[in-house]
């Protein structure tokens, strides 16, 4: 305490001075290693013999643990010494990489564990299906490669590590997509709802957005089940919730893309009106589209063909809907030796099962004539040589239309690149018309022959 010039006491400030041993600048000096036995590993100062570490780079303190602990090697001196510390090095080397062996090892399971996790997921396959991926695994190492045996048995694939590794790949695909998502200028949405196998309604929601850089993110956004009713403001609620939850502004969605339902498209109540609205109370403005392939497909329906179809359609049913009838139909096929084993259902809710199943019918066409004839159902239409050659042009046809839709596809497609495919197809089916309108026609680019009475398929190719 010392006075102060108004006679009050005043407390002396004193400043709490401490060494920082890091401020110092203090170094491993390499002539440590042959008079001390020390080395250094990563920041640390180690002592060769017992694997000991000194806090401080001072030889002060290195030199006193040499003396109290290891005074002993001083009878080794010059090449003796040399040798010691290389014999003294290369153990502890040895020791380094058993444990970096070991975790690496432990990190290659773990990361081999993730991957068959994602295959898993992709393949929407059940988690048990892990152990009996791993049982597989293991029974070709044994005659492979036995001796990476217990390397292999490490990676745990057991059902609840499959779904944690799952569920952990999800959270973590939100977290870069909610990141990503910050810096969007424009995002634009697309939804389609569908039922499944258990007649619950779901809905499939996917996000395109675009920052000032231009890079393009594409990811689906959300899948929400719908227990109750589709109505365009239940498939709003569920649509909100997916923008809201991944923290996305409403007044930068510029486009709404769905299908044709009622609900979708709704011009008071439809999923594509009520986004709209939002975005414009957000201070936004979104466009409303119609998906593109929702739009081919429906193009490609007036191809109908019913004369064909129906026909077809009656005999896959027939061959298919008992049990007998069926299993007598696969042994026929398989005691001829056909080309293929069944025949293939049609889908009317998905399009592109209609050209797989007429492939299969076309290319079984005489086999199942002759089924027919034994179980005394014979498809007349099978001895007509112009319905056949429907039959072959309508293959054909939706084998074009397939590869089609399947350009369509895909990720980080731009609608210049959709719509040139659109314009491609439409000079090929130009081609087409051509090619058959000819007096020898070309028949190039179909497959299923032969065509009979060619000169009426240019006007039922015209969609």
């Amino acid at each position: 305490m010392i006075p102060s010039p108004s006679g009050q006491f005043k407390k002396m400030a004193t400043v709490n001075k401490r060494r920082k041993v890091d401020s110092e600048g203090r170094r491993f000096q390499d002539r440590w290693k042959v008079e001390y036995f020390f080395t250094e590993i990563e920041n640390h100062c180690v002592c060769l013999i017992c694997q000991e570490t000194v806090a401080v780079y001072k030889e002060f303190n290195v030199k006193r643990h040499y003396q109290s602990r290891h005074s002993t090697y001083d009878k080794l001196t010059g090449h003796d010494r040399s040798e010691k510390l290389k014999q003294l090095e290369a153990v502890l080397m040895s020791q380094q990489k058993f444990f970096i062996r070991a975790r690496e090892s432990n990190e290659n399971a773990t990361r081999a564990s993730y991957e068959v996790a994602t295959l898993i997921a992709k393949n929407c396959k059940s988690f048990a299906e892990g152990d009996f991926i791993k049982e597989c695994v293991m029974k070709m190492v044994e005659n492979i490669c036995p001796e990476k045996k217990q390397e292999f048995a490490n990676i745990c694939l057991a059902r609840n590590t499959v779904a944690r590794r799952i569920e952990e790949i999800s959270s973590d695909i939100k977290r870069q997509l909610t990141s990503k998502g910050v810096d969007f200028d424009f995002f634009s949405i697309a939804c389609d709802e569908s039922t499944d196998l258990s007649d619950t309604a779901q809905l499939l929601i996917f996000m395109r957005g675009v920052d000032d850089e231009m890079n393009v993110t594409e990811e689906l956004l959300d899948l929400q089940s719908l227990t109750d009713q589709t109505r365009g403001k239940d498939l709003f609620v569920s649509v909100s919730s997916a923008i809201d939850d991944m923290k996305l502004p409403w007044n930068k969605v510029t486009g709404i893309i769905t299908d044709g339902a009622p609900a979708m498209v709704g011009e008071r109540s439809g999923l594509s009106t009520l986004i709209c609205n939002k975005v414009i109370e957000e201070g936004g403005k979104a466009i409303k589209l119609h998906c593109i392939i929702h739009q081919q497909v429906l193009c490609a329906k007036h191809l109908k063909y019913d004369h064909v179809m129906k026909p077809v359609l009656k005999t896959i049913n027939f061959i298919r809907s008992k049990a007998l009838c069926h299993r007598q139909f696969k042994q026929f096929l398989l005691d001829i030796q056909a080309e293929y084993e069944d025949v293939l259902y049609h889908n009317d809710v998905r399009w592109l099962s209609r050209g797989s199943a007429l492939q299969r019918f076309y290319s079984l066409r005489k086999e199942i004539g002759e089924f027919l004839e034994t179980k005394g159902q014979p498809m007349r239409e099978l001895s007509d040589p112009i319905w056949l050659a429907d039959l072959g042009f309508l293959v054909d046809i939706t084998k074009h239309l397939n590869v089609l839709n399947t350009s369509l596809q895909g990720k980080d497609a731009a609608v210049n690149q959709l719509y040139s495919h659109l314009k491609a197809f439409g000079t090929k089916l130009q081609l087409f018309i051509r090619q058959l309108s000819q007096s020898q026609p070309n028949t190039i680019h179909f497959s299923a022959k032969p065509f009979v009475d060619r000169s009426c398929i240019p006007q039922k190719m015209r969609l």
